[in-house]
């Protein structure tokens, strides 16, 4: 039965017989057997089948929901019989900003597959904003992100400490200089990342507490578009140190700091006080807070 829940759920999910037997890897008659199965289990037509697209009957749509519930649970329960044979498996479903996701979690993941290769990772990467919703969502299990996290409902644990730097085009007339005044900063062309960014909210809340005039801004989803930008010489922008080593060793990219200003800002693991703590949650949280994060 929870086989052929499983095999319900993706149907619906993909909207087609072929897809979901490529998703579970069986062949398409396998599929159909078992919503026949299902259908003659509750005695009622499941889906809706056109050349087109599959589509759940109202049954279906009751059935898909309590489905997803049950599958939930199940994979649950699997997962705590799991533990108590000290097996470490699972899906772990973890959100991260841009900064932490493209630069840092990919060296914690590789020593983290190797020490647990039965747990299943899923990562979604995506602004410090939209990782905090999800994770309220319960379409996470955790989040790491920069910035300031302000919901009173999730759980925020510091684990690394990230220098923010001004960086400028080479030939920018404060390109020499390895500190500026915050007054050398008027009129100033700013590259942006998008509202909702931890890098955003740092470069905003500069600019404000400075009452910087800005001559114009330009906005990118994601800090690969800053730096390039910036390195193209159309502007300047607040970025992580950590982001543009590369670009300031080969001299692409300028680096400064900002007279009087604190320039770090704090990585954290957020999670929902909550939500079932897995074991595989527990060992990652462990291995995030040990982990040697060297620049």
């Amino acid at each position: 039965m929870v086989e052929s829940l499983r095999v319900y759920v993706t149907v619906v999910d993909k909207k087609s017989f072929s897809r979901a037997a490529d998703e579970l890897f069986i062949s398409q008659p396998s599929v159909s057997l078992h919503i026949r199965n299902l259908e003659k289990e509750f005695n009622t037509k499941l889906l809706n089948r056109s050349p087109k697209q599959v589509e759940p009957t109202e049954s279906g749509h009751i059935l898909y929901k309590q489905s997803k519930q049950i599958l939930h649970l199940y994979d649950q329960v699997k997962e705590e019989i799991d533990e108590l044979r000290h097996v470490v498996k699972g899906t772990l479903k973890i959100g991260a900003s841009f900064t932490i996701g493209e630069y840092f979690l990919p060296r914690l993941m590789a020593e983290f597959a190797a020490q647990y290769p039965y747990v299943e990772i899923e990562v979604i990467i995506a602004n410090t904003e939209e990782v905090i919703q999800a994770l309220r969502a319960n379409q996470l299990n955790l989040g790491l992100v920069e910035g300031k996290v302000s919901q009173t409902d999730v759980l925020i644990e510091p684990f690394m400490e990230d220098e923010m730097i001004l960086v400028v085009p080479p030939k920018h007339p404060l390109a020499g200089q390895l500190e500026v005044k915050p007054e050398h900063l008027h009129d100033q062309v700013w590259i942006l990342r998008e509202q909702g960014s931890g890098t955003r909210m740092f470069s905003d809340e500069v600019i404000r507490d400075y009452q910087l005039r800005v001559k114009r801004t330009f906005v990118f989803s994601s800090s690969q578009g800053v730096k390039e930008t910036v390195a193209a010489g159309l502007g300047i922008a607040l970025v992580s140190r950590l982001i543009v080593q590369r670009e300031l060793a080969t001299g692409e990219l300028r680096g400064l700091n900002i007279t009087g200003k604190r320039s770090t800002r704090r990585f954290v693991l957020i999670s929902l006080p909550t939500a079932a703590q897995t074991k595989a949650i527990e060992v990652f949280k462990e291995k995030t807070f040990s982990y040697q994060w060297e620049n």
